[in-house]
């Protein structure tokens, strides 16, 4: 897990931090602000369709349109390489062990050395 927190580590990000995130809902090292970002971040991870009117709102409070949309953009995009990165079995920082797309040539090689 020490390699997911890595960049937020290096941009200041505290362990006491990291340590509040399950409950950041009620703690008071978050602002407002953080506090709706991570719900947002938190409902996008999970169960995407508990994303409620009532949780734009709170959104709107402290983000405009655009940074909403941005922050959603960001907020799946990390979402689902995580889940590619579990999918995968990788832990992050490892090379992939898929092999890149042999070329056609390459194909008709291995074919006509096989017959």
């Amino acid at each position: 897990m020490h390699a997911r927190f890595a960049l937020a580590r290096q941009q200041g990000v505290t362990e006491e931090l990291i340590a509040a995130l399950p409950q950041y809902e009620t703690s008071e090292l978050f602002t407002p602000r953080e506090k709706v970002a991570i719900r947002f971040a938190d409902i996008l991870a999970g169960d995407h369709r508990l994303a409620s009117p009532a949780l734009f709102d709170d959104l709107r409070e402290h983000f405009t349109e655009p940074e909403i949309l941005e922050l959603g953009w960001r907020i799946v995009t990390f979402v689902g390489y995580g889940r590619l990165i579990h999918v995968l079995g990788l832990e992050i920082g490892q090379t992939c062990p898929l092999h890149p797309a042999e070329t056609a040539q390459e194909q008709e090689t291995q074919a006509s050395s096989t017959q």
